[in-house]
């Protein structure tokens, strides 16, 4: 049953439009979007990416299109490499702070039509989230329990949701463990934990009580809340973490979260210049924010029991699966199972102007990569660990309130399968597991 006053955060003060000069910093550049034909054209999208300081807005394949963000004294360059190699490309976007001042527009005219702002239909702040998980302890203690894992770098705590009938203690129920913002300008991916906790706790149905009674759930909502703020306040493109190294760096702070993990660090798909938007950082580890997801990962308390790891990002339709160079885990076959699986259920209910999910290993997929979380958490010992793309509808990472409840709702129905998926893997293996313990003794 709903109980009022969590499912949604009440009426707020509707914010304003878009503060003068606020993009400022982004007047003049531009988005191409690039068509690839082969894996040498691609190569060479990596090779302009490093040299002319691209933020690639998506990656793109043989049947996807690359969105390539330039600033102004770079952008002649890049469309003279292109057309030099023969590369079809079109301007996806001609001025980005003027996107940026139209997604600022768009949200507060969103706000202004509504009585209620839903915490997992908006693009809520640090504080409104914050508040949110503490009210939803204090409404269902004998359901859920909120763990502050530790301060963030400029001190905000970082906490999560544990989500258990029988408060942990039942070794037979998996664990589902999903986190999002690693990346702080991919704020649509919040909403869809915290719809999640709405599914799982407040608005639980009949044909979902499995998946509360049979799995047990921990949902990070907002990994990155430093760089999450700092997007909404100051740079809304920006990527990384927001430490401090004054031996490294003067001027650019903050390290790339996904490339700081323990796992082949600074090997593939870095960049070693600090300001760069993939900048490992001087040592895996580096960022309290990482550290958070390996301790949970590592948690005697969790760690046999973690079946899924789900981080989650925006934007371009994936589900991938380790390893970043090209390598695969000994159970490649049922990781691509489970991750067909959830992106066919999410194709099911597609809107027309998404692309279809593509499925597979992340580097053979996308790009190679070192350091990231689903490598990590592989390398871990968690069975099932992924990155999922959410859809961008053509807006990059700009993505209005109004698709929320699809993405919402899409994104649920592909978790729920991975988690009835997951769950049977672990009933035969903890079943086989107790059923011969009394013959070893």
């Amino acid at each position: 049953m709903i109980k009022t006053g969590l499912w949604f955060i009440c009426c707020a003060a509707v914010l304003g439009l878009a503060q003068a000069g606020k993009h400022d910093v982004y007047s003049s550049y531009s988005v191409h979007a690039v068509l690839p034909r082969d894996s040498s054209e691609l190569a060479l999208l990596q090779q302009l990416e490093q040299a002319l300081e691209l933020d690639v807005w998506q990656y793109g394949a043989p049947d996807r299109e690359a969105l390539l963000m330039v600033a102004p004294q770079h952008r002649q360059q890049l469309l003279s490499a292109l057309d030099d190699h023969g590369l079809q490309h079109y301007l996806h976007t001609e001025n980005v702070a003027k996107a940026l001042e139209k997604h600022d527009e768009d949200i507060a005219t969103w706000r202004s039509s509504r009585e209620q702002r839903m915490i997992f239909r908006d693009y809520m702040r640090y504080d409104e989230i914050d508040a949110y998980m503490e009210g939803i302890v204090r409404q269902y203690p004998d359901l859920v329990t909120v763990v502050n894992a530790g301060k963030s770098f400029e001190g905000r705590d970082i906490k999560y949701l544990k989500i258990s009938t029988t408060q942990f203690k039942d070794p037979s129920k998996p664990i589902y463990f999903m986190n999002a913002m690693l990346h702080a300008r991919e704020w649509v991916t919040t909403p869809v934990t915290l719809y999640s906790v709405f599914r799982l706790v407040e608005n639980v149905r009949t044909e979902d009580m499995d998946l509360i009674n049979d799995v047990d759930w921990i949902i990070l909502p907002l990994a990155n809340p430093d760089g999450y703020e700092f997007s909404h306040t100051d740079t809304r493109l920006w990527r990384k973490t927001r430490s401090v190294n004054l031996d490294v760096h003067q001027t650019c702070f903050g390290v790339d979260g996904n490339r700081n993990f323990d796992v082949s660090f600074n090997t593939t798909g870095v960049n070693q210049n600090p300001c760069s938007l993939t900048y490992p950082g001087t040592q895996a580890f580096s960022e309290p924010e990482t550290q958070y997801i390996r301790d949970i990962l590592r948690n005697p308390e969790y760690a046999e029991r973690i079946q899924l790891f789900m981080d989650i990002h925006s934007h371009g339709n994936y589900v991938l699966y380790a390893y970043g160079n090209h390598s695969l885990p000994s159970n490649a076959a049922d990781l691509h199972q489970v991750a067909a699986a959830m992106g066919a259920t999410m194709d099911a209910m597609k809107r027309p102007e998404a692309g279809f999910y593509k499925i597979g290993n992340s580097a053979t997929v996308l790009y190679g990569t070192s350091g990231s979380a689903q490598d990590y958490g592989q390398k871990s010992g968690v069975p099932f660990s992924y990155t999922l793309e959410l859809p961008g509808y053509g807006h990059g990472f700009l993505v209005p309130p109004q698709f929320m409840d699809h993405i919402n709702e899409e994104t649920w129905q592909g978790i729920a399968v991975t988690a009835r998926l997951a769950r049977s893997y672990y009933r035969a293996r903890y079943s086989a597991a107790t059923t011969a313990a009394p013959a070893q003794s």
